[in-house]
């Protein structure tokens, strides 16, 4: 196997892959790795590879809480919202937490309502029906809430831009407290607290920009602990281990796509040992429904329950996800869970059909800086999934629309490295263009009157040309190394797991293998392309194009000529469904050799 060690430059002389990008080693520091570290030490190479200081090496191979921690009042309003809990659960008060209908809201709900319950409360969870109510907090919802007893109500993972329904909720007698992570606009809405890293009078808080909302509710927790500690509150009963939470922290951190890096690894790397439990019941049902036997790995939590829980919100009842995440009988869990994957299968169906109608959508003769797709009666509870297809497939930011009868259009956005699509949608919205719209660097949603959508296009268009070709410019396959068939071993990814977990802004190992030919091709499952490869070292391996049978990666490896080599690029994986695992790759590309 060859590791790099010098700046990033062309790899295998590979200049235009089958996907038509240049092949470059992810590069390391001019100065490589002299200062005392081992030649072959894997782990080391792959965090220096990744943006890893090299004091930090040590903290970064084994991320902690402890070591990543920060202290919770550096965020705005973060002691006064742990005040104003601590006083409702003092005085034993009525709380209610307002979810958004994803995963990262439903993990966020679930996070509190299970602490608050620890505390002696039984709070109340609201979570809007996305196709009745929409996203984020309505005044009609809050009204309603406040009407019902309910004086603090907890919004998270939304709110950030809610000024009508918090102005509603002031004068209906209810206090707010927000809790999120999306873009705030310069003014803030009227909540009686809003903790959220990305507020634009952030300070300190603001490097934690990158968090979930599920991030941002356990420092909540644990601000909210610290004051009760303070007010001698545990001097006669238990403390809540809000470590013991970790597993939902991890599971909404990786399904929302947040950057693992930072205190997010931490997040991630301790809660999948949490997860590996089984302590909360809702996650071990979800697991089996999952067919899930193993202690669970990071992607595991992106591809098998995240996709189950957000089903709820998308074809099924928003409050499936909460209520699981928070149930304390088995057999309801278990009901929850065969239903979550009974709901997954129906949105795999539709979201199949907008995919198809949204790839068509896209097909023009120009190539826009964003892919906008919108149609008539499209399901919204499946277009942020799409949009992440498109996404993928034509390497460029992407929106998908559905619009209703009156006219009125519900999208979802998602972006590349580089195109902050979340500040543009709320540019747009604050150019009167949109109804309703904020979110992220790498997501957005907004609501938009269809007669509108062509001047939105040609906003973003305007607005991000240049982000995007840049990006584009730039846009190359990363490898961390080169290997012969006979390299790729079950041992070889224990031991690139080990600089783990990766996720966006943490890039999971990637690696060349070859010169190979290609043995047998065929198609598997939902357009999946398998290979058989065999290398001049007489080994072989099993290589897996997801969702490739139609394009150029797929077709040239379903016609590859048997005595033509080849070399492919993808990420090791186990193959354990067998007795004994082996190893496999999963590719992102491939190149002729010569």
């Amino acid at each position: 196997m060859n590791f790099i060690t010098s700046e990033p430059r062309l790899a295998l002389g590979v200049k235009r892959s089958m996907l038509g990008q240049p092949w470059h080693w992810r590069g390391l520091p001019a100065d490589g790795l002299d200062a005392g570290f081992a030649p072959d030490d894997l782990v080391t190479r792959l965090l220096l590879t990744r943006g890893c200081a090299r004091d930090a090496i040590e903290a970064h191979r084994a991320p902690t809480i402890r070591g990543f921690m920060p202290d919770p009042s550096i965020f705005r309003d973060m002691d006064k919202a742990a005040a104003r809990v601590a006083d409702a659960v003092q005085a034993g008060e009525p709380v209610t937490i307002f979810g958004d209908y994803d995963v990262d809201g439903a993990t966020s709900a679930a996070l509190l309502i299970r602490l608050l319950r620890q505390l002696g409360l039984r709070p109340a969870a609201y979570i809007p029906d996305r196709l009745m109510e929409g996203y984020g907090p309505s005044g009609e919802a809050l009204v309603r809430i406040a009407g019902g007893g309910t004086r603090l109500i907890v919004t998270v993972d939304c709110g950030a831009q809610a000024f009508e329904a918090l102005d509603m909720a002031r004068a209906a007698g209810a206090e707010v407290i927000v809790v999120d992570h999306h873009k705030c606009a310069a003014e803030l809405p009227a909540a009686y607290a809003l903790v959220n890293p990305n507020r634009l009078d952030e300070g300190e808080g603001a490097t934690h920009g990158h968090l979930a909302a599920v991030g941002v509710a356990f420092l909540l927790g644990a601000a909210l602990l610290r004051e009760l500690r303070s007010r001698s509150f545990f001097a006669d009963r238990p403390e809540p281990k809000l470590i013991d939470l970790l597993d939902l922290v991890a599971l909404g951190t990786v399904a929302d796509v947040a950057q693992l890096r930072g205190l997010n690894r931490a997040f991630v790397a301790q809660g999948l040992k949490v997860m590996a439990g089984r302590r909360n019941i809702g996650l071990a049902a979800l697991a089996e429904a999952a067919r899930l036997t193993r202690a669970p790995l990071c992607h595991d939590l992106g591809f098998a329950f995240g996709p189950r829980i957000n089903a709820g919100g998308r074809v099924g009842k928003s409050d499936l996800g909460v209520r699981l995440l928070t149930t304390e009988d088995a057999a309801e869990a278990r009901e929850i869970a065969a239903e979550l994957d009974r709901l997954n299968e129906e949105r795999r169906a539709i979201e199949a059909e907008v995919q198809q109608a949204a790839e068509a959508a896209c097909q023009t003769a120009s190539e826009p800086a964003v892919h906008i797709a919108a149609g008539h009666g499209w399901h919204p509870g499946v277009i942020g999934i799409v949009a992440g297809r498109l996404k993928e497939k034509l390497g460029r930011p992407a929106i998908v629309i559905a619009i209703d009868e009156t006219g009125t259009g519900k999208g979802s956005g998602r972006s590349i490295a580089g195109v902050d699509l979340g500040a543009a949608v709320l540019a747009a919205k604050d150019a009167g263009l949109l109804i309703a719209g904020g979110g992220h660097a790498m997501a957005a949603g907004l609501t938009v009157a269809a007669d509108r959508i062509d001047a939105f296009r040609a906003f973003l268009e305007e607005r991000l040309a240049e982000d995007v070709a840049r990006a584009a410019s730039q846009r190359a396959l990363q490898l961390d190394a080169s290997l012969s068939p006979r390299g790729l071993t079950p041992e070889l990814v224990d031991s690139l797991e080990q600089a783990g977990p990766y996720g966006v802004g943490w890039a999971a190992p990637r690696i060349a293998a070859g010169p190979v030919r290609v043995i047998k091709a065929d198609v598997v499952g939902n357009g999946h392309v398998r290979a058989i490869l065999s290398g001049d070292d007489g080994a072989s391996l099993k290589a897996v194009a997801f969702r490739a049978a139609d394009g150029e990666l797929g077709q040239a490896l379903l016609g590859a000529p048997k005595d033509r080599k080849l070399w492919v690029a993808g990420r090791p994986k186990l193959d354990d469904w067998g007795s004994t695992p082996k190893a496999e790759l999963h590719l992102d590309d491939a190149a002729w050799c010569g």
